[in-house]
């Protein structure tokens, strides 16, 4: 699935689903074996390239105030927030 994060209309993070190390199905094999998953629970798997640190310091962009910030995850929809 495809993954984005976008902050201000400009997309700061474009990856895929297939470039994680494991894939969802076993993340969750894995995590089930040592915990009972309930419907709502959280799975983080971490964050794709383009996180702020990887960037030259003259590239960084810090989030601040008023910025609105979109995660959109292919076939399951998107989330919008505005950082305050």
């Amino acid at each position: 699935l495809s993954i984005k994060s976008i902050v201000n209309g400009e997309v700061r993070q474009n990856s895929n689903t297939s470039d994680m190390i494991f894939n969802c199905r076993k993340i969750i094999a894995f995590i089930s074996k040592h915990v009972a998953l309930e419907p709502g629970d959280i799975i983080l798997t971490g964050t794709p390239e383009g996180v702020i640190l990887g960037m030259p310091k003259d590239k960084r962009v810090w989030l601040k105030s008023g910025d609105v910030v979109r995660i959109e995850i292919e076939k399951l929809g998107s989330l919008e927030n505005t950082m305050r």
